[in-house]
């Protein structure tokens, strides 16, 4: 069936009705609007390893890669040496090198001997970690973001989720073990948070958590890592920290936590958590072990008045 076109020549008009107004004619803006848009920048794509599905952005400048805290990114990996290898990014090129690494780095399953340019698809593979190089525009950046939070992230809180947590502190319990690094943990309860659903509701139960976890999050050194792990009851893990900087944080979030009231509708609403910690001593062979220490230590807490931080002897 062949398609009739409408013949060239100005558009007839529509036939107007006696009584019935002539509808409005809508109207094409002549210029397309130019919505501003962010460039697309490089990052690595963890294909494998613990950090399987993060986006790891890569801003102009040197970045370290290893396992200690302070690198740009940190792996958690007994084969990844603390600081493994180090990327520069200068004038849209990415270059890697290997920093005398106890394993190596590799690029496409060869080693690297000396600075080496990297091109988009490359694979580098540090310890059991594979990262590719891709070059993400905003939006592409989002979805992988996304996917990962769907699977790692506590929907109310923002935190990481339990799964994600305790693989979180396994790990980082096993490089301190091996390493003889210290390593601290917290773990925290809301006080009276059954009252709170019981009274006011369990909206306002949501966003006791939602806002705590916003306070949490603001506590945080880069290196650290909350998260939820039971319903009120949350877990934070202090790399390179001993108590003596465990308790402060502590004291910090337990501050931050009833310094401000929660915004109810039926008016503020104070909030007061209690805290056990404890830090890995040579009797923790096991990660269970500095756990359930931190843990009896907020037993102690919540049984002597709560609102307060006990450290675990």
């Amino acid at each position: 069936m062949t398609r009739k076109h409408p013949p060239h020549g100005p558009t007839p008009q529509a036939e107007t009705r006696p009584g019935i107004p002539e509808a409005p004619t809508l109207r094409l803006a002549q210029e397309e609007v130019d919505l501003p848009q962010a460039p697309p920048e490089w990052a690595l794509v963890a294909y494998a390893g613990a950090a399987l599905g993060r986006v790891f952005p890569l801003p102009t400048g040197d970045i370290l890669v290893g396992r200690a805290p302070e690198s740009g990114i940190t792996l958690l990996d007994e084969e990844v040496s603390r600081f493994h290898a180090r990327l520069r990014v200068r004038d849209g090129q990415v270059q890697v090198e290997d920093l005398e690494s106890t394993n190596g780095t590799r690029v496409n399953g060869n080693f690297v001997h000396g600075p080496l340019g990297l091109s988009a698809g490359d694979r580098l593979a540090v310890g059991g970690h594979v990262l590719k190089l891709v070059y993400l525009d905003p939006l592409e950046r989002a979805f992988h973001e996304t996917l990962v939070d769907l699977s790692t992230r506590d929907a109310l809180t923002g935190l990481a989720n339990r799964a994600s947590i305790l693989a979180e502190f396994h790990g980082r319990f096993g490089l301190s073990l091996r390493y003889d690094r210290p390593l601290s943990v917290v773990v925290c309860d809301l006080d009276h948070f059954k009252q709170v659903n019981d009274t006011h509701g369990r909206g306002a139960g949501d966003l006791v958590l939602r806002l705590f976890g916003e306070r949490l999050t603001a506590t945080l050194r880069a290196a650290d890592v909350a998260g939820r792990i039971g319903g009120e009851k949350f877990l934070v893990v202090l790399p390179e920290t001993d108590l003596g900087g465990a308790a402060p944080f502590a004291e910090r979030l337990r501050k931050a936590t009833s310094s401000v009231p929660i915004p109810l509708s039926t008016g503020g609403l104070t909030v007061t958590c209690s805290l056990g910690i404890a830090q890995r001593t040579p009797q923790d062979s096991e990660a269970g072990q500095l756990l359930a220490r931190a843990d009896a230590a907020l037993c102690q807490a919540k049984t002597g008045g709560r609102n307060q931080v006990v450290a675990a002897p």
